[in-house]
């Protein structure tokens, strides 16, 4: 082929997009004089031609090519001003990858020499992946929904990468989930929701090249709608098998977006796509240093999302993923970059409005990650809906009670109550939030009541990466212990952590493999262990707590008084206030019981539409009674679940009976 032809005008869409008799091409790029596209054998190794795009309509550079079809190898090449004073970075000799492409031929590996000066004139297309023209069939319909339920965090690697009931060849890769073995679990335990961590492909941090480890997480994306080779090798039609296998199962997929930054880095990273097509206008700038790039992300970038070519990057890789997938929503990592502009953060930030009222994405769930490390970063309770939130004051101050600490019976009764003081406001209630113990980031569930310390040594930062502040503790010993009786008491603080969780307003997440009481060696940052460190073990699995996890959500999908997404305020309903905080006599607390910093039980009768729940959580190392309010006409008292018995079966408790609430424990009574 020796001709690219520009008459049919601009494509719909950016990328490569199939037509009948050809392909059409088209690239952003602001400040680039000409674009190439290049095009391999089909081994992927030999460049056979380099052909200019001869249309340019505004910033958009265009051309069709007769006669190339799905499967074709290709790259880009930009040519302008290398002038960093201006924040440009024009090296034709470096190849690019498609920022549209749908399908990478490889993964992504980092190397010194992509990031090598423009003056060496260093041909890279020997280290880059090259993008596949193809047109993915239309994905899944999606569940609907206006909330994710209980969520389960999953890195699809870690996942099954030691199952055995998993074929060996699909170890590791997104399409295991759709085996029967997988799906089952996740019935099993009630999972209404699974959030898949990031799929898109992916580099390795050079930092972590030189240790010798590697990006076992995958949020240092470089294509943003490019399914990573590694872990989806079969591409969307992975993806969409995998999705439909999971609704079939009644279970929705989320799939955790790395929208704020690239792969790239700061400028002295590897120069793979953005950078090299257009750098001044993809990536936010100090504006009196326009090669020092903002970094409120930490990884050394950060996406302008107040320019247009950036927020419809981002429109049209989330549509990707529905389109071609059949996504039922994302949860985006960082999400206040996707809400800031020069000025900061803003919860009417075009993008946010943008995607807000997008056709095919407005009915989508989406659940933002509400923080960054830039000024002003913590923005949980600011974005509006339909945006929902992860919260890490849930995962506080749930910690801080249960390790003891003084003073948190008010702390706990508003997360109990769906955090009101968080997300109490117009169109929005408790299912707004994303409550959690544990989340990737940070400390397993186990490793909570394990470790009071970080150990992140592995990482190779000198224990210096990660969270210092855990509100955890070891319950006696540092780590791995042997003794029975320190093992007992780990053992009842996770079923503890989980039943707190569970009676708690808004939508519980856990992390896959928690319940199978996984650890990470006290690690708390492990994203560079892509090893046994992060692996789930499924041949040391704790079915006990794989049994009381899923006894903890039948009994929340069971009981509209635990499930219902109403903020708890103490209004009137069917069957008395919605929520009484209790006394130790069954009525309701005074206000000195409030201020009694050296009290560690709290008890609350929620109702809701004729059901009832007295939950009460007892961090105290000692057992109490307390009396129960009574029952409502004609129902009695039946004790669903106490965490310090896990295999105890449901019995009715006496009347006007106390209710013996054991130490370090969740009791929950429902009536009936």
């Amino acid at each position: 082929m020796t001709m690219i032809t520009a008459e049919r005008g601009v494509p719909q869409r950016l990328g490569a997009s199939v037509a009948a008799d050809g392909v059409h091409v088209a690239v952003f790029s602001a400040h680039a004089t000409r674009i190439e596209l290049c095009l391999f054998d089909p081994a992927g190794i030999n460049e056979r031609e380099r052909l200019a795009l001869p249309g340019r309509a505004g910033d958009v550079h265009f051309g069709f090519l007769p006669g190339l079809a799905e499967g074709a190898l290709y790259g880009l090449r930009a040519h302008g001003p290398y002038d960093l004073a201006r924040g440009h970075h024009f090296d034709p000799a470096k190849l690019l990858v498609d920022p549209y492409a749908l399908r990478l031929d490889r993964p992504f590996v980092y190397h010194a020499a992509l990031g090598a000066p423009v003056e060496r004139q260093l041909d890279t297309a020997a280290l880059v992946p090259r993008a596949v023209v193809c047109r993915p069939d239309a994905g899944a319909l999606a569940l609907p929904s206006r909330a994710p339920g209980f969520t389960y965090e999953l890195l699809v690697r870690a996942y099954t990468q030691r199952h055995e009931g998993v074929p060996a060849p699909l170890r590791g890769t997104l399409g295991a989930l759709a085996e029967p073995a997988v799906l089952d679990h996740l019935e099993r335990l009630g999972v209404e929701t699974v959030e898949l961590m990031p799929l898109t492909a992916a580099i390795d941090e050079r930092h972590l090249v030189h240790l010798g480890l590697s990006n076992a997480w995958g949020y240092n994306p470089v294509c943003q709608m490019a399914p990573d080779p590694r872990l989806v090798p079969g591409g969307w039609a992975e993806v969409r098998r995998v999705t439909e296998a999971l609704h079939a199962r009644g279970i929705r997929v989320l799939l955790d977006m790395v929208l704020n930054h690239s792969g790239e880095s700061d400028h002295g990273g590897p120069t793979l796509s953005y950078r090299g097509l257009d750098n001044a206008s993809y990536y936010a700038a100090d504006p009196h240093e326009p090669d020092r790039l903002v970094n409120d992300t930490g990884t050394g970038n950060t996406f302008a999302f107040w320019r247009e070519p950036v927020m419809q990057l981002g429109i049209d890789a989330l549509r990707a993923f529905v389109e071609f997938g059949g996504i039922d929503g994302f949860r985006y990592d960082l999400g206040t970059i996707l809400g800031r502009g020069p000025e900061g953060f803003a919860p009417d930030a075009p993008f946010l409005r943008r995607l807000a009222g997008d056709p095919v994405l407005k009915d989508r769930l989406h659940v933002m990650e509400p923080w960054d490390i830039g000024p002003g970063g913590y923005q949980v309770g600011r974005f509006p809906a339909p945006f929902l939130e992860w919260q890490d004051r849930f995962r506080d101050d749930v910690r801080r009670f249960w390790r003891g600490d003084s003073g948190l019976l008010s702390a706990l009764a508003t997360r109990l109550s769906g955090s009101p003081d968080l997300f109490a406001g117009p169109g929005r209630d408790a299912a707004f939030g994303v409550n959690f113990i544990a989340a990737h980031d940070g400390f397993t569930l186990a490793d909570v009541v394990a470790y009071e310390d970080k150990h992140n040594e592995a990482n190779g930062e000198g224990n210096r990466d990660g969270h210092n502040e855990n509100h955890s503790w070891n319950n006696g010993t540092e780590g791995a212990s042997a003794d029975p009786a320190i093992l007992a008491a780990r053992q009842r603080d996770i079923r503890a952590l989980l039943a707190t969780l569970f009676v708690s307003r808004g939508n519980p997440m856990i992390v896959a493999g928690d319940e199978l009481g996984r650890c990470q060696g006290g690690n708390n940052n492990a994203y560079a262990q892509d090893n046994e460190t992060v692996w789930v073990d499924w041949a040391a699995a704790d079915e006990g707590l794989v049994a009381f996890t899923a006894r903890l959500a039948r009994l929340r999908a069971d009981t509209p008084a635990l499930r219902s997404p109403a903020f708890l305020t103490g209004a009137e309903m069917e069957d008395g206030p919605d929520v009484t905080w209790l006394g130790a006599d069954g009525a309701a607390m005074a206000p000195a019981d409030w201020q009694d910093g050296e009290r560690h039980w709290l008890g609350a009768r929620m109702a809701v539409d004729g059901s009832v729940a007295t939950v009460v959580l007892n961090a105290g190392h000692e057992a109490f009674s307390l009396q129960l309010p009574p029952p409502s006409p004609g129902r009695a008292h039946r004790l669903a679940l106490a965490s310090d018995q896990p295999v105890a079966p449901e019995r009715t408790l006496s009347a006007g009976a106390p209710l013996l609430v054991g130490a370090r424990s969740v009791a929950i009574v429902v009536e009936g």
